[in-house]
């Protein structure tokens, strides 16, 4: 068992990099959300944000891997009434906010988490909106089209597989998806082809990244982990949102590269982040 999901994924991966990064979530006062709690402030994860309920149980899900080590998940959840009653932090131009996959589409939180995000658009933040939308949630997809659309007029920047885009929008290729982002009201896309490629799109730019080859033991925490290098990436260029328009075709390369390095070293494991050893090998100073 391996505590996850994947705003949490990207979350710990950050904390280990030392950044000071905030998770935003909620899990039950029950022993499987005391592990959770303690993973996180044992990996610099500030856990002020995080809403710990009595009336209900941790969410869990069950992730199966197939022949090419890519997973299908089932989930049980039993969520209290109340629902992210502990409160946000005031968003600023300074910081970068990842959010996303079901939880961002869920009626019972949808209030307050827009409510968070529209004052980080406000705010000028930088905004990543990662769809990462699963199967299961498939009979529900119609009644959540207008607040996935919501969310990526929201985004900064969408980063999503070509799994999720065949999913939400039956776009094809990286072509399609642009443009069912850019109609939705964000300029710049990430698109990820499993363990082949990247390709990014702008108004400015349209390139592919191949993505080198490593010995997957597990494909889990990805994508989480390729938004963590994308945020790396960013913060240690001090770019934010109204740096977008400038950045050169060279260093998006090179941002997609760190994403792809983040992903590819949690590949190569079982846990759902960086190891140690890798963060370490991220430090300026290694």
């Amino acid at each position: 068992a391996i505590l996850g999901g994947a705003m949490l994924n990207s979350a710990v991966s950050l904390g280990r990099l030392k950044l000071s990064v905030s998770y935003i979530t909620e899990i039950g006062k029950d022993e499987i959300g005391d592990l959770i709690f303690d993973f996180l402030n044992n990996n610099g994860v500030d856990t002020a944000c995080v809403d710990r309920f009595d009336d209900g149980r941790t969410a869990l899900a069950l992730a199966f891997l197939d022949e090419n080590e890519n997973a299908s998940y089932s989930f049980y959840k039993l969520y209290p009434k109340e629902r992210l009653t502990a409160g946000f932090p005031v968003p600023s131009k300074e910081d970068i906010l990842l959010f996303g996959s079901f939880f961002a589409l869920s009626d019972e939180v949808r209030t307050p988490l827009r409510t968070f995000v529209h004052q980080a658009f406000n705010a000028r933040s930088l905004i990543i909106y990662d769809p990462n939308y699963r199967k299961p949630h498939g009979s529900e997809f119609p009644d959540l089209m207008s607040y996935l659309k919501e969310n990526i007029s929201f985004a900064s920047i969408v980063r999503g597989s070509d799994e999720d885009f065949r999913f939400i929008a039956d776009a094809g290729n990286a072509d399609e998806a642009f443009e069912f982002v850019r109609k939705n009201g964000c300029s710049y896309l990430i698109y990820t082809v499993g363990g082949d490629r990247v390709e990014f799109r702008s108004e400015k730019h349209s390139f592919s990244v191949a993505v080198p080859a490593v010995k997957v033991v597990s494909t889990i925490g990805a994508g989480d982990n390729f938004n963590a290098g994308l945020i790396f990436g960013l913060y240690s260029r001090n770019l934010g949102k109204s740096d977008l328009g400038k950045i050169t075709k060279d260093d998006w390369v090179s941002l997609i590269k760190t994403g792809i390095s983040f992903g590819s070293n949690v590949c190569t494991g079982f846990e759902n982040y960086i190891s140690d050893e890798f963060a370490v090998s991220c430090s300026p100073n290694s």
